[in-house]
């Protein structure tokens, strides 16, 4: 019984990280094991980051990751079927990224710096999360995608700037705050109303 679980783990865990091939993904353009995985490594990053095994800017930079990882599929899937080669270069990619979280996680010593704002770069990082999930479903296009994550840099310069004297005051935190409650608004009011072409 035990082996016969332990089995039923060691597949579940192959199919999640996509590593192995399946007859739904032998034809047109569906790459449900890819998307699943991709979604696993989202909740993994959102966990490190909780933790503080990952940073705010490591999770920026491992969704920026994942957002290539999608943007390459879009390209693969725009002739109307995605090639065997092709799907192993998104599992390889997907693999090595998932590699990445997990080598941060078990690295990582969890360090509080001074001046920190782990409630802001947290909120930050949801965001981005938010957009990439909106993209991926069809919900937001690229060009909006872009226009809202410049917003997000916006936000992440001025908290740069914020923190130069190692101090960010009550009502600094208050501006990011109120700047990114209106982004994470924008965000979900394009997922919810579907804005794709009306040039936003």
């Amino acid at each position: 019984m035990k082996s016969k679980l332990f089995t039923t783990s060691l597949l579940a865990s192959a199919l999640l990280a996509g590593l192995a091939p399946s007859v739904a993904m032998a034809q047109g353009t569906n790459t449900p094991r890819i998307d699943q995985a991709q979604q696993a490594i989202s909740a993994r990053i959102q966990q490190g980051l909780a933790s503080g095994h990952i940073t705010p800017s490591e999770a920026r930079e491992l969704y920026r990751r994942d957002r290539d990882i999608d943007v390459r599929e879009s390209r693969f899937k725009s002739d109307g079927r995605a090639t065997e080669q092709e799907r192993q270069q998104l599992r390889s990619d997907v693999n090595a990224l998932s590699a990445e979280v997990e080598r941060l996680i078990a690295n990582r010593a969890v360090v509080t710096q001074p001046g920190s704002t782990p409630g802001i770069d947290n909120r930050q990082v949801n965001i981005s999360q938010r957009i990439d999930e909106g993209v991926r479903a069809g919900r937001i296009s690229q060009r909006e995608a872009r226009r809202l994550h410049s917003r997000e840099r916006d936000v992440a310069r001025l908290e740069v700037r914020f923190k130069r004297d190692g101090v960010v005051t009550q009502q600094e935190r208050r501006q990011l705050q109120n700047q990114l409650t209106k982004l994470r608004q924008d965000v979900e009011r394009a997922i919810n109303n579907d804005r794709r072409g009306r040039g936003y």
